[in-house]
């Protein structure tokens, strides 16, 4: 590992703001446990197997965002940081293996690899802090340290029996996010100073960008996989078209048309930096449930669309355009309606659909998206120099 010890652990706002290559090679390794969590969404498809599975993808999200952070903090190139996204990754193995019998075995696993990638995380930038005498970042990560150790209680307490209690895990995980949100809020330290959000530069804008990226992927790898074990007629090419066709217009909707947006973050007083994880999620969720949809639709393209099917085929997509419009709004507080109206195409088709061919009824959910890029008025929100447009997109 090239490093230079622990000095200057704090990112400077003068240094390059690239990606590195051990943070790509995280990236890598939680996409993977996103693939695992979409396979498992198309063998399940119940309201309670689903609320299972988002819980435990927003765990291995919450990870990848609160490390990235670090890594937009504190210098990715010091040997601290370099540990902390090692453990992240083998705390990303952990979760991911532990998921397809999480409610039947493989609790502890599971906990363990969340919850000791946090502590563990914290640990490392307090100590090293400390070492440092950097007292206002020491009590950033020390503020982290003690609602990660608040919730990682709850963690531990519901996989101490053969199944887990999903409700203490529900719980614990919003503990989490709320105090995400909420900047950390601790005794006798206060909260995250709101400036700290402020100083976001690109490096952050380029990490959520590349890790959407690398997660479309999903949509087409697991159809492929399908396809590559089976027999290949016209019906299930056209599936496997379809997906890619749908892949390529969700990217093209975030990171053609709206990628930018997070770039410009630190600019607007970290009110989107300290949401994007939150939109960002809801985006995630949005691509598991379309790579899901596809596993699903290659597999039997034809015949009438079950209930559940057809609810997973439409609200993939759809929590990714909500996720970018809600994006959109945390940055610009602009509303974009014609987004908004597009993704409504696929309703008004939908007390029909169930009777539809299930290649069929994707294709009209990929038109709705075709809609966002093809016709007048999809313009970018922001200009090439990144100032935010004023009118309604």
């Amino acid at each position: 590992m090239t490093t230079k010890g622990n000095a200057a652990l704090v990112r400077r706002r003068d240094q390059s703001t690239r990606a590195t290559l051990l943070e790509l090679l995280f990236d890598v390794v939680f996409v993977a446990a996103l693939a695992l969590t979409s396979k498992l969404l198309s063998e399940e498809l119940s309201w309670s197997g689903g609320a299972k599975l988002l819980l435990m993808l927003t765990a291995v999200w919450w990870t990848w965002s609160v490390t990235t952070t670090t890594t937009e903090f504190y210098d990715p190139q010091q040997r601290p940081i370099q540990a902390i996204l090692m453990i992240a990754m083998v705390g990303s193995v952990g979760m991911a293996a532990s998921l397809p019998m999480v409610s039947i075995a493989h609790l502890l696993l599971f906990v363990i690899s969340y919850v000791g990638t946090h502590v563990v995380r914290c640990i490392i930038l307090v100590t090293a802090l400390h070492r440092q005498g950097h007292r206002t970042a020491r009590e950033r990560a020390t503020r982290f340290l003690f609602w990660f150790t608040v919730s990682g209680a709850l963690w531990v307490l519901g996989a101490l029996s053969e199944t887990p209690n999903w409700g203490l895990w529900a719980i614990a995980i919003t503990i989490d996010l709320v105090a995400g949100a909420t900047r950390y809020p601790t005794p006798w330290l206060g909260r995250v100073p709101i400036a700290q959000y402020g100083r976001t530069t690109e490096h952050l804008g380029e990490r959520y960008q590349q890790f959407i990226i690398l997660a479309l992927g999903d949509i087409i790898l697991l159809p492929t996989l399908q396809v590559s074990r089976g027999h290949l007629d016209h019906l299930r090419l056209a599936s496997l078209l379809c997906a890619f066709a749908t892949m390529l217009l969700l990217w093209q909707i975030y990171v053609f048309r709206a990628g930018e947006l997070l770039v410009a973050a630190g600019s607007h007083g970290g009110r989107a930096t300290r949401l994007a994880p939150f939109t960002h999620l809801v985006m995630l969720a949005g691509v598991a449930g379309t790579a899901a949809t596809f596993d699903l639709v290659v597999t039997r393209p034809t015949g009438t669309t079950p209930v559940p099917w057809l609810v997973l085929i439409i609200a993939g997509p759809t929590l990714f355009v909500v996720g970018r419009v809600l994006f959109t709004l945390a940055v610009s507080w602009v509303m974009p309606w014609r987004r908004v109206a597009w993704q409504l195409l696929p309703l008004l088709v939908l007390p029909w659909a169930g009777g539809w061919p299930p290649v069929l009824v994707a294709t009209i959910v990929a038109l709705g998206l075709a809609g966002h890029i093809l016709f007048p008025g999809a313009a970018r929100e922001t200009t090439p120099g990144l100032r935010l447009r004023q009118s309604d997109d």
